[in-house]
């Protein structure tokens, strides 16, 4: 385990340079990369799903129109940096893009669900952002002729070896503790003691609402995305972890359950090329993660299929490294709600899924013209 794991981090590191630029540079688009990939009129909507808690929810503060000079602001970001300018036109007002979809989702307050969010990608003022962002204007850069729509289902404080766990997961046992299998509650008890009574919740609840969420706005698909007939599921993305990091029990599971995770989406999904990409917590550098950060960032890095633990995912899951990326603080603070955090990660993520999408690796520049 040792060596190939060192073995895929001084891969890692070697292109870390390429990948992770440093923003402060980040440019327009190249307006002179044109894609080659042809849509018809009839053609499928290209989804890709966003699943994960509060950062993928988004917490990166847009602020007002006079927030230019506040610091971690989408508004200083961009009017006073002069950074992602390919969010606002020559006036200087926050662009709508033309092809990608940004639908959200999620269980609303006092049962059932609703949807948040159905609109062609922009910004609004006194808003926050996610990671969703940077992930559609790289993929819209990438493909500028497909129609895309990003579908987020996800809601905060979840962990994936309780609320997210996936179908098929089985019960396990712990220093002296037996923990919950997909549809039993409740999370965990003594091992040698009776099993207590369900509480008003199971493991693998929430991944059960965030996919069928996301099923029932797929079966009008038209609704979302206006004209559209039919769809593909071409990719999901993850940013989840952090409440992983207050179980042990669960973050030494992460990785098989992210495992399992990645191939019950593609079947509940009836999507088995769809791409995979997610993203590490950006408070944890790769060799330096400490006490449950630890085997979650090492799961992470595991499922990458550059880093050759899982053959079968070789060229259709990729992992971001997002300490470079974060401007500080950590997941449980949601980086401060930094803005740029959010950009950054989002970016990063949607060129990871470029370069897995077929015609996408290579053809197109992306955001920062890389």
């Amino acid at each position: 385990m040792v060596s190939w794991f060192l073995d895929f981090l001084r891969k890692l590191c070697s292109v870390l340079v390429i990948i992770f630029p440093s923003r402060a540079t980040t440019t327009a688009p190249n307006e002179e990369a044109v894609c080659t990939v042809e849509e018809g009129e009839d053609s499928p909507v290209e989804v890709y799903i966003l699943l994960g808690q509060s950062n993928m929810l988004g917490m990166g503060k847009v602020g007002a129109k006079d927030d230019a000079s506040k610091e971690g602001t989408l508004e200083c970001a961009v009017k006073t940096k002069h950074l992602y300018q390919y969010l606002v036109d020559k006036d200087g007002n926050w662009v709508t893009s033309p092809t990608v979809r940004n639908v959200r989702c999620m269980d609303a307050k006092g049962g059932g669900w609703k949807v948040y969010d159905n609109e062609f990608l922009t910004i609004h003022n006194g808003a926050r952002i996610g990671p969703e962002v940077g992930i559609g204007h790289s993929l819209e850069h990438s493909f500028p002729k497909k129609r895309i729509m990003l579908l987020k289902s996800c809601i905060g404080n979840r962990s994936l070896g309780w609320d997210l766990l996936p179908p098929g997961s089985k019960r396990y046992e712990y220093k002296g503790k037996e923990y919950a299998g997909y549809g039993e509650s409740p999370d965990s008890w003594d091992k040698d003691k009776p099993k207590p009574k369900p509480i008003n919740w199971y493991a693998g609840k929430q991944y059960d609402s965030d996919t069928s969420h996301a099923k029932e706005i797929l079966k009008e698909i038209g609704k979302y995305y206006p004209d559209a007939t039919k769809y593909k599921i071409a990719g999901f993305f993850w940013w989840q972890g952090d409440k992983d990091r207050y179980s042990e029990a669960h973050a030494v599971k992460y990785e098989p359950n992210l495992v399992r995770l990645i191939h019950r989406l593609r079947a509940d999904f009836d999507a088995p090329d769809a791409k995979f990409v997610l993203a590490t917590m950006g408070q944890d550098e790769m060799n330096n993660a400490k006490g449950n950060d630890k085997p979650i960032m090492e799961a992470m890095l595991a499922v990458d299929g550059n880093s050759g633990k899982y053959p079968d995912f070789v060229g259709n899951v990729a992992t971001v490294y997002t300490h470079p990326l974060s401007k500080g603080g950590a997941s449980n603070g949601h980086y401060n709600m930094n803005a740029e955090t959010y950009m950054n990660i989002g970016e990063a993520m949607g060129k990871a899924m470029a370069e897995l999408v077929p015609g996408g690796s290579g053809v197109c520049a992306g955001p920062s013209g890389v």
